[in-house]
């Protein structure tokens, strides 16, 4: 059979039958590939194994392989003539998780973390899925050749659950080192759509994200004598509520922005004032002016509240804003509006979905803010089967969501869909 004799010269049909094809032929060996990296999974910062076994897979296919980009992550190039250079990412790591979803693949993997604790191992962010689409793209687009022109950049992120991979290995010399992309292309699983389906948000589709540790100290006492103490469980508990109106009176209305407190630590024991609370903050938003007031409106509301508690200077709260953060996404709309141009003859009008913007994160965002400033595209993959999501959606119920021990998604038609978006996205780009 003559594949894609005339790419995207063919009409729709003919592309679609025939990515079809080249995706069934490779749906058994990337059924046992996306089992075998599900069984076998590794944190971030220690995708030894995982790396070594994508990088292994793309040489196979019959890209030129650079390995320890960054850390553990890996960049395949094949080049075919001039004409664009297109970027596609997977990830590869990871979640500290105990895997419950019973499947005879699942995870048993146990390792120790940075801090020495015994931990499980489990994708339950999508990531397998993800490589075994990235694989099953990159021999499509490989075995294809003949219909296009250009340089594909093919790479395996590290490090995505920590937010690090991107810059680390932006910083290792990507696009200095490698083929500098003109677009670069990523998936993402959905647990709550249907595969066979993908979903594309134009604009802003994920989050800033940032993380902030308060420091609420204060003045030791017994429990009968407050008044001879500074309680920094009063002042935090102050602080918690007065930090809800930031974003119901600070942050202009329809200005997505999200403050929650999702730890609180203090004391010992029943009949004793601790000298110190500690509060864990995650924040998100969409602009980099609301991302920095929201930071700005915590400092301040912070030392207010110290100082209506009467702590003395020394005692103020200390704010620290980690480095664990990560810049919002934003799909650029004219290359989204091509993508889904590409996918509709492949998936069809019900494949392909208009999706709405989350407060979760991704670090793909990076590669569009350097001084390159490359345009992105990262659509959503559905994962469950039709009924399960119709039923659950009847009876008010949600599935279980990414990072939930009990997130699974059903391997086949889920990989078998990405394999062709992927595929029929990145032909569209590098068409003859």
């Amino acid at each position: 059979m003559k594949i894609l004799a005339a790419a995207l010269a063919l009409p729709a049909l003919a592309l679609a039958a025939d990515l079809e094809a080249l995706t069934r032929a490779e749906m058994p060996s990337l059924l046992a590939l996306y089992q075998e990296l599900h069984a076998n999974p590794e944190l971030s910062l220690h995708e030894v194994e995982t790396a070594a076994r994508i990088a292994s897979e793309l040489r196979a296919a019959g890209f030129d392989v650079t390995e320890k980009v960054g850390g553990q992550g890996l960049v395949g190039v094949l080049k075919n003539g001039n004409g664009p250079v297109i970027m596609v990412r997977t990830d590869l790591d990871a979640l500290p998780v105990k895997e419950q979803t019973g499947l005879p693949y699942a995870s048993t993997r146990t390792v120790k973390d940075e801090q020495g604790r015994e931990v499980h191992v489990m994708h339950a962010c999508g990531h397998d899925v993800h490589m075994a689409c990235f694989i099953g793209a990159a021999r499509v687009l490989a075995r294809t050749r003949d219909t296009w022109r250009g340089t594909l950049v093919f790479i395996g992120q590290h490090a995505e659950e920590r937010v690090l991979g991107a810059r680390l290995m932006l910083r290792a010399g990507l696009f200095s080192k490698f083929p500098k992309p003109g677009h670069a292309l990523a998936l993402h699983c959905s647990a709550d759509m249907a595969h066979g389906t993908v979903g594309i948000v134009e604009g802003y589709a994920l989050a800033n994200v940032d993380t902030l540790e308060i420091v609420v100290k204060g003045v030791g006492g017994h429990g009968s004598m407050p008044h001879l103490a500074r309680d920094p469980v009063l002042l935090a508990s102050q602080i918690v509520v007065a930090l809800q109106s930031i974003v119901s009176r600070e942050v202009r209305p329809g200005d997505p922005a999200v403050v929650t407190v999702g730890s609180i630590h203090g004391g010992t024991k029943s009949n004793i004032i601790p000298d110190e609370v500690r509060l864990q903050l995650t924040l998100r938003s969409y602009r980099a002016e609301t991302r920095a007031h929201l930071i700005e409106s915590i400092r301040r509301i912070v030392k207010a509240q110290a100082e209506s508690a009467r702590m003395p200077a020394e005692k103020m709260p200390e704010v620290h804003v980690s480095d664990d953060q990560a810049p919002a996404l934003y799909n650029q709309p004219e290359l989204c509006a091509r993508v889904r141009r590409a996918l509709l003859p492949v998936l069809g009008e019900a494949g392909v979905l208009a999706r709405e913007p989350v407060m979760g994160a991704e670090d793909f965002a990076e590669y569009g803010l350097t001084k390159e400033k490359v345009p992105l595209c990262m659509f959503w993959l559905g994962t469950q089967a039709p009924e399960t999501v119709a039923k659950a959606s009847a009876e008010g119920r949600t599935l279980p969501s990414l990072h939930s021990p009990f997130f699974h998604p059903v391997p086949e038609p889920t990989i078998s869909t990405g394999v062709k978006a992927m595929s029929a996205a990145v032909l569209d780009l590098m068409g003859k």
